[in-house]
C-alpha cells in the first residue's frame, strides 16, 4: 500500500471511504480535502459496466465542460492557405504544415492538442509513433481531423476534452480546479457523467454506471452516488 504524509491522512479523515455522498456534498468534501500549495486539477474516475476487450462496448468521445477545465489548453493546427489564416483567427497557438512536422520529428512538443484539416492527415500520419504514443494523434471521433477548423479550435480553448475507456473499464477525466466553486464542478460532473449516458454503447447490458468517484490531484477521493444520473 502507498504510504501518505500526515496532510493526507489528516484530509482523509473528512471523508468516509465506505460512504456514498450526493454529487455536491462529495465535491464540497474535495474541496475541503485539498491541501497541497497549488491549484489542484479535480478529476472523476467512473467506473462502467462494459467489456473493454470488446470493440462493440468501447466507449469514448468528447465533451465540452460548461466552465472549463481550468487549464489553457495549447492548440496546434495542421493547415495550410485559408484554413491556416482561419486556424490563426480562431486563436490557435501554433499553425503550420510541413514546418511543424519538422519541428516535432526534431523533439518539440510545446502544445497540449492538435488539430489537422483532413487533406494533411497523409502528412501527419507520418508522425504517429511521435503523436500517437503522447496521446496527441489528431482524430476524427475527437473533432480534431476537421476542416471546421475554427469551431474545434473555439470548442477546444472553452473546456472541450476527451474520454477514453481505459483496459479496467474506467474512464478517468479532470473537471476543473480546487479554486472552482463547487457549482462550477458539479455542473462540469454533470456535463461528463451526461456524455457517458449518451455514449452507452447498444451492446453494453446490466448496470452502465457502475461507480463515481472524485479526487482532487493529491487529496482522497469521494464516492459520488449514481444514482441521480440514472
Amino acid at each position: 500500500m502507498a504510504k501518505h504524509g500526515k496532510k493526507y491522512l489528516e484530509a482523509a479523515k473528512l471523508i468516509n471511504s465506505e460512504a456514498t455522498y450526493e454529487p455536491s456534498e462529495a465535491v464540497e468534501l474535495v474541496k475541503k480535502a485539498s491541501t497541497a500549495k497549488f491549484d489542484e486539477t479535480v478529476e472523476a474516475a467512473v467506473r462502467l459496466g462494459v467489456d473493454p476487450r470488446k470493440q462493440d462496448q468501447a466507449v469514448r468521445g468528447v465533451v465540452v465542460l460548461p466552465h472549463g477545465t481550468g487549464k489553457t489548453q495549447r492548440v496546434l493546427v495542421f493547415a495550410k492557405g485559408d484554413k491556416a489564416k482561419e486556424a490563426e483567427a480562431a486563436g490557435a497557438d501554433y499553425v503550420g504544415d510541413q514546418d511543424m512536422i519538422n519541428k516535432i520529428q526534431q523533439g518539440w512538443f510545446e502544445f497540449d492538442v492538435c488539430v489537422a484539416t483532413p487533406d494533411m492527415m497523409s502528412e501527419v500520419g507520418k508522425l504517429g509513433r511521435l503523436l500517437g504514443g503522447k496521446g496527441l494523434m489528431p482524430n476524427p471521433k475527437a473533432g480534431t481531423v476537421t476542416f471546421d477548423v475554427t469551431k474545434a479550435v473555439q470548442e477546444i480553448k472553452a473546456g472541450k476534452i476527451e474520454y477514453r475507456l481505459d483496459k479496467a473499464g474506467q474512464i478517468h477525466a479532470p473537471i476543473g480546479k480546487v479554486s472552482f466553486d463547487a457549482a462550477q464542478l458539479n455542473d462540469n460532473l454533470k456535463a461528463l457523467i451526461d456524455a457517458l449516458n449518451r455514449a452507452k454503447p447498444a451492446a453494453a447490458k446490466g448496470v452502465y454506471l457502475k461507480g463515481i468517484s472524485i479526487s482532487s490531484t493529491m487529496g482522497p477521493s469521494a464516492r459520488v452516488s449514481t444514482a441521480v444520473y440514472r
